[in-house]
């Protein structure tokens, strides 16, 4: 039975190792409760068990970072462009993590997404689950009057990818395994842009970034931003939002 359910948690400003070790928590659960659902399944076609509904959960999590860079499995260490020294002066951290996609920045001002979903409640595969979470972030750029679309060839949303003025305004790096997803999205709102200085972002060293705030030229409400963002996720997966 697939479980469309997806259940809403804002985590707030978190520390980013705090923020991993949660996800991690609720990604193991939903990958043994599957396994207990396969098992219970080979039992019952054995005639050893009765049927027993059990379903497995989705989360949907946003949040802020602390200053941060994480750099995925595919990245380059030397895509960092700071030391020790230079991370404590700009009061930041660095993890190497387990998703995929190369070097990032997360700050104050950013939307982070963490969708933690069976995937098999909605459907596998995973590039059409990367370029859903793309949809919902170039829906939600329209609905503030900013036209966004994809660059070939990259994840993430872009504005202007056709021309020499292209620029990313969100960066997406997950992790699935047996169709349960961690990690997710980072959409820039109001963060300060100078820490993309530190890093070749995404391991793409000709192209800019950019926020909401950016373009257009003042702050923006992020909490409107995060809760346009949930509602264009829920109607293109087809989820049903619990808080």
């Amino acid at each position: 039975m697939k479980n469309k359910k997806v259940q809403v948690q804002d985590w707030g400003l978190i520390d980013y190792k705090e923020a991993w070790a949660k996800q991690e928590a609720l990604f193991n659960a939903s990958i043994a409760l599957k396994m207990e659902i396969r098992n219970r399944e080979l039992q019952v076609a054995a005639g050893d068990h009765q049927s027993e509904e059990i379903i497995t959960p989705n989360y949907l999590v946003f949040c802020e970072h602390p200053h941060v860079y994480t750099l995925g499995n595919s990245g380059k260490p030397e895509h960092l462009l700071l030391d020790e020294k230079g991370l404590e002066e700009n009061h930041a951290t660095y993890y190497h993590i387990n998703r995929g996609g190369d070097i990032t920045y997360h700050g104050p001002g950013q939307i982070v997404g963490y969708p933690i979903l069976d995937l098999d409640n909605f459907f596998t595969d995973i590039h059409l689950y990367l370029r859903t979470l793309e949809e919902a972030v170039i829906l939600t750029l329209a609905d503030f009057g900013i036209t966004a679309s994809r660059y070939p060839g990259y994840t993430g949303v872009w504005l202007d990818p056709d021309n020499e003025r292209a620029r990313k305004i969100s960066a997406m790096g997950v992790r699935c395994s047996r169709w349960v997803t961690m990690h997710g999205l980072a959409f820039n709102v109001n963060n300060d842009l100078s820490f993309f200085k530190n890093i070749i972002p995404c391991g793409i060293d000709d192209k800019a970034v950019t926020s909401m705030q950016a373009e257009l030229g003042r702050e923006v409400d992020i909490k409107l931003v995060q809760q346009r963002l949930q509602e264009h996720i829920a109607v293109l997966f087809g989820m049903e939002i619990s808080a």
